[in-house]
């Protein structure tokens, strides 16, 4: 099991393309799948009773193939199926399966159970998936097996998702293959409402899924299992920066030299400023009408000669900037300037992306949901590809915030960050990421890589503060992630 950190994303068709490419019978890679599979299990389960759940296409092909496996190696298998299935990879797995196989409706918990229902072949809700009787038809028993046939004991649409929550509940351990049935693979909608799984064993590649809320809520811990695939992509998960210490003759322009401009609710913009002195920028100016510590913090009235210093490395614009004549006032001298910026927070509602396009300088607009649709329309396109037509739309990298941040460049490339703190639903938790990008970007990163490195050091500073901090502590502890770099 392989940690999901800076490996690729692959959607239900790029995953597709990819075994193809590999030359392998579909046979042969359900048999490396279900090996993984059973590795990882046995791993996790020790001397416990295992469940594994079959659906009718390749993913439970793979759960016939682990429950071999597994069986094989001396554990105690249980297998419960939804029905016969239904593809020919499915059907030679389930006929080298010599145990029992219990029907889905009658299967009794175990200690593990093993989701491999649907996983990424799902495409509609599990509710709508067939009725009671068509989910349950008859199941024959396997030559010289003394189960008695299927037998359809339900009824009710609801009964799958429900069943799943029964057995769920009363395991110690949960592990759904490459997804937990009832999600769908692109766009992370959640077509049905699963359990919350322990763990999920990304099968080659991790998906969008993965990651897009709402369905990454529900798939608890992800690896990936290697079953012997090339992938390639254009989106990948996001990755601890390479952040060097500064060298003996560094200073502090060249660290960075970061402005960040004050405006209607100074207190977003001196979040920004600390957040940026805490991320490592060397110099930070905040410009507007403000007072107080901390003292290393140069605060200066805005003005054409302080916003023209041609040491400036990035302005973080629009953190409590308002947004009348004055805050557009100091939004077009600002984007007059040939510095690379951070357009965050208002200055987001006072632009268009046509405006942002024409920027002779480089870019970093930081949306949150509602700014993202005040800027490039609403849309039920999933986030990824709003992420990157808007991105190609302004010619400037987008970092769509929220539980499932998407941060792409107007090139395609896409990175998605692991899930963050529920914590960071507070106020300023936006204004300081907007500072940390601003350090980055002073610093003389690409503004892609400045974001993705903003966007981690912002969420691990998170992870460290645990629960119910507020966005002043969550600027502090950037230095402290930082540090661990």
């Amino acid at each position: 099991m392989n940690r999901i950190e800076a490996t690729c994303i692959l959607t239900a068709a790029q995953m597709r393309a990819a075994e193809e490419a590999s030359g392998e019978s579909v046979t042969a890679l359900m048999d490396r799948a279900g090996t993984a599979i059973a590795g990882a299990v046995r791993r996790l389960a020790g001397s416990s009773e295992v469940l594994i759940l079959c659906g009718p296409g390749n993913n439970g092909g793979d759960g016939y193939v682990a429950a071999r496996v597994l069986s094989n190696a001396g554990l105690t298998v249980r297998v419960a199926a939804l029905g016969e299935p239904k593809t020919d990879a499915a059907k030679a797995a389930r006929a080298a399966w010599s145990g029992p196989v219990e029907p889905f409706a009658e299967a009794e918990p175990a200690p593990i159970l093993v989701d491999a229902l649907f996983g990424t072949g799902l495409t509609r809700p599990l509710d709508d998936s067939g009725s009671p009787a068509e989910a349950g038809a008859q199941l024959e028993p396997s030559s010289g097996s003394s189960q008695k046939p299927w037998a359809p004991a339900f009824a009710g649409e609801r009964f799958i998702v429900e069943k799943l929550h029964q057995l769920a509940t009363a395991a110690h351990l949960t592990i759904a293959v490459d997804l937990p049935s009832g999600l769908a693979t692109d766009t992370g909608t959640a077509l049905s409402t699963p359990p919350v799984f322990d763990l999920t064993l990304a099968l080659g590649a991790v998906k969008p899924a993965h990651l897009l809320q709402p369905a990454a809520r529900y798939c608890g811990e992800i690896r990936i299992l290697d079953i012997g695939i090339s992938v390639a992509s254009d989106a990948q998960v996001l990755a601890a920066p390479n952040l060097p210490a500064p060298g003996p003759d560094a200073h502090k322009y060249t660290r960075g030299m970061v402005a960040v401009i004050a405006g209607a609710m100074p207190g977003a913009s001196e979040l920004a400023a600390l957040s940026a002195m805490h991320a490592g920028a060397g110099y930070v100016t905040l410009l507007g009408d403000t007072q107080g510590p901390p003292h290393a913090l140069v605060r200066a009235p805005f003005s054409d000669h302080a916003i023209a210093n041609d040491r400036l490395g990035a302005v973080v614009i629009g953190p409590g900037l308002g947004r009348d004549d004055h805050a557009r006032a100091l939004l077009h001298t600002v984007l007059e300037t040939s510095h690379p910026l951070v357009i965050d927070g208002d200055a987001l509602r006072l632009l268009d992306p046509v405006r942002i396009a024409a920027l002779e300088t480089p870019a970093i607009l930081t949306p949150h949901a509602g700014e993202f649709d005040a800027l490039f329309g609403k849309s039920d396109a999933d986030k990824i590809t709003r992420a990157r037509d808007a991105a190609k739309a302004a010619d400037a990298v987008v970092v769509f915030k929220g539980a499932d941040t998407v941060i792409a460049a107007p090139d395609g490339r896409v990175r998605l960050a692991p899930a963050a703190s529920n914590w960071l639903s507070t106020a300023g938790t936006g204004d300081v990421l907007a500072g940390a990008i601003g350090a980055m970007l002073a610093a003389g990163l690409d503004p892609f890589d400045a974001a993705a490195a903003g966007v981690w050091l912002h969420a691990d500073a998170a992870r460290r503060l645990g629960p119910a901090f507020i966005a002043d502590d969550l600027a502090r502890t950037l230095q402290r992630s930082r540090a661990s770099l």
